[in-house]
């Protein structure tokens, strides 16, 4: 059994309202912020044994529902 940590982000090339928005408070408060990209995090439990078919099959819920891959980017962390 595998626990894999899902981080979804926009793609850089993308406007991010939300980062923006949170960026320009933080700056206003006065912290030294570069730049701030909001996403989201999931954790997905999978009952397969095998490394590399886990691997693979993150890589297919990723892609086919987790993550727009049209404005999204993902990358995600096995533990098992």
């Amino acid at each position: 059994m595998f626990k894999a940590k899902v981080t979804v982000t926009l793609k850089k090339s993308i406007l991010d309202p939300q980062g923006s928005t949170v960026e320009r408070a933080l700056k206003s408060m006065g912290y030294p912020v570069e730049s701030v990209r909001i996403g989201k995090y999931m954790e997905v439990v999978l009952a397969e044994e095998d490394k590399n078919k886990a691997e693979g099959l993150m890589h297919e819920i990723c892609s086919k529902l987790l993550s727009n891959p049209v404005i999204e980017d993902y990358s995600f962390e096995l533990e098992g």
